[in-house]
């Protein structure tokens, strides 16, 4: 396809389709229509309640005026992720989106305080971190400084159906147009084999040059009328269903999403100012629905304001997820269940490369190889992060659990874990979403004990190490206490 693109044309709508809609809208010339296609009466998934950091970024691009969005989204902040059973029932630990501790020379900090705990030190490397203290604390504050220990990442917990009706509004306003209707054809052309246009039950047709496929799960553009297949990761991942189900919400508001492991599969509880979101994540192959509900019912903080609705899914990804004149965006891309609140994510990524490699001139095969081969490593390297999770579980209590023990995990994966185990050092790729400090917070978390640290974190004596450990975690703490709470710290923000 050498044409210049000019119409482009999203199917579907949810927060997929709205964030693409907004984000490109606001990006791209006005020469360039864009038309969003979708039905009031077909659901979205909507359980994609808590994200990571980079939406900050997304949200800025867009100029959203942060208060405002808060307020429309029923959002709070988050600060970290509490894994809860994890690693053997009863044990916990959180991953913070902080660093602990503190650049103290060449090695990371996780050397110098495993040679302190070697000489006697009993604090945890979270007793180091800001957003751990404040995210047990229940606080949190805006940080005006420029102090680097002082730096605290955070993220939102939100209504995604709220947030995509909220983008709506504002991609509408700004020139996109929308149809109401369900696709009832895609057609394509019989030589390239490109999507022509979108055929609607109405009758109407969508014609495009450029098509987004936002149509979740089904894959209707990409999947279904071009037949790209889609590569499963069930042995890696096995969970396939989900149970969601919202709850009252609790009288103080956590700043951190809580994941729960049970005998088989995780539950979530995500706190937003209106109500909890719930779910229950496991295998079929290992669980009957019907536990799976009992498990979850039985184990609500709040009571519970509907019957849990269930989601069917696939792990995985599709082998191409821009072919020929259509990129999926969402859903339609792949899956990978809600561990680590990447969906969300996964979405805005998309849309930001599409952003950047835009055909404006026609479509090209090394654009497409491109975006392929970046989209395929993100999706890899997350995939690998939550198969950390599992795998590197002491839990005897379920075929399950034993399983993922026991299973064969991805090279890449292999090699980071015994890399760490040794020496505690972490390799990390450029493009991984997953910081150094991420990787360094779980593996520590299931329960992997270095062997060994760098050996300059020999250099320091042992006094002038542990008068710096102390002065690093005294000064991360001094704003804690001055901090409001997270509920009053939402109230006077944005006014709700």
């Amino acid at each position: 396809m050498t044409q210049p693109v000019r119409k482009l044309v999203i199917a579907g709508g949810g927060t997929a389709g709205w964030m693409a809609a907004a984000l490109l809208r606001k990006v791209l010339p006005r020469t360039l229509s864009i038309t969003l296609v979708e039905s009031e009466e077909i659901g979205i998934v909507g359980v994609g309640e808590a994200t990571i950091p980079p939406i900050q970024t997304f949200n800025k691009v867009l100029g959203l005026d942060e208060r405002e969005f808060l307020r429309e989204t029923q959002g709070s902040v988050k600060l970290a992720i509490k894994f809860e059973n994890w690693r053997v029932p009863g044990e916990s630990y959180f991953h913070t989106f902080g660093a602990p501790g503190a650049n103290l020379g060449f090695a990371s900090f996780q050397h110098y305080w495993l040679r302190a705990q070697q000489e006697g030190l009993t604090r945890s490397l979270w007793d180091y971190d800001l957003n751990y203290m404040c995210a047990t604390a229940g606080k949190f504050n805006k940080m005006n400084t420029q102090n680097p220990l002082y730096e605290m990442q955070y993220a939102y917990h939100f209504d995604s159906a709220r947030y995509g009706q909220f983008l709506r509004g504002i991609a509408q306003a700004n020139g996109v147009t929308r149809r109401e209707g369900i696709i009832a054809h895609v057609g394509t052309c019989p030589h390239s084999g490109n999507v022509t246009g979108l055929q609607l039950k109405s009758g109407e047709q969508i014609e495009g040059d450029l098509f987004i496929d936002c149509t979740g799960m089904r894959g209707l553009l990409l999947q279904q009328a071009l037949g790209v297949e889609f590569e499963d990761w069930r042995h890696w991942l096995p969970a396939d269903t989900a149970l969601a189900v919202p709850s009252q919400r609790h009288e103080q508001t956590a700043p951190y999403t809580r994941s729960i492991a049970h005998r088989v599969g995780w539950q979530w509880r995500i706190p937003l100012t209106h109500r909890n979101g719930n779910g229950m994540v496991f295998a079929s192959d290992y669980l009957s629905e019907e536990d799976a509900e009992s498990t979850l019912m039985q184990n609500l903080d709040s009571e519970a304001l509907d019957t849990p609705r269930k989601i069917r899914f696939r792990t995985g990804r599709t082998k191409q997820q821009w072919h020929k004149n259509v990129i999926a965006i969402g859903l339609s891309s792949g899956f990978l269940e809600p561990l680590e609140s990447t969906s969300i994510h996964l979405i805005q990524s998309g849309i930001v490369r599409l952003m950047k490699m835009f055909p404006n001139h026609g479509i090209s095969q090394a654009m497409v190889d491109a975006y392929n081969a970046e989209s395929k490593h993100e999706f890899e390297t997350i995939r690998d992060f939550i198969i950390l999770h599992y795998h590197v579980n002491e839990r005897d209590d379920s075929d399950f659990w034993q399983d993922m023990q026991r299973m064969a995990i991805p090279d890449r994966l292999s090699q980071k874990l015994a890399a760490f185990a040794e020496t505690a050092a972490i390799f990390n790729e450029q493009n991984d979403i997953f910081r150094d400090s991420s990787w360094l917070q779980v593996m520590l978390g299931q329960g992997i004990v270095p062997g060994d640290f760098h050996p300059s974190a020999l250099t320091p004596d042992l006094s002038t190490l542990m008068t710096t450990l102390e002065k690093i975690r005294t000064t991360k703490a001094d704003p804690v206490a001055q901090m409001l709470s997270h509920d009053d710290f939402l109230s006077r923000y944005t006014g709700a």
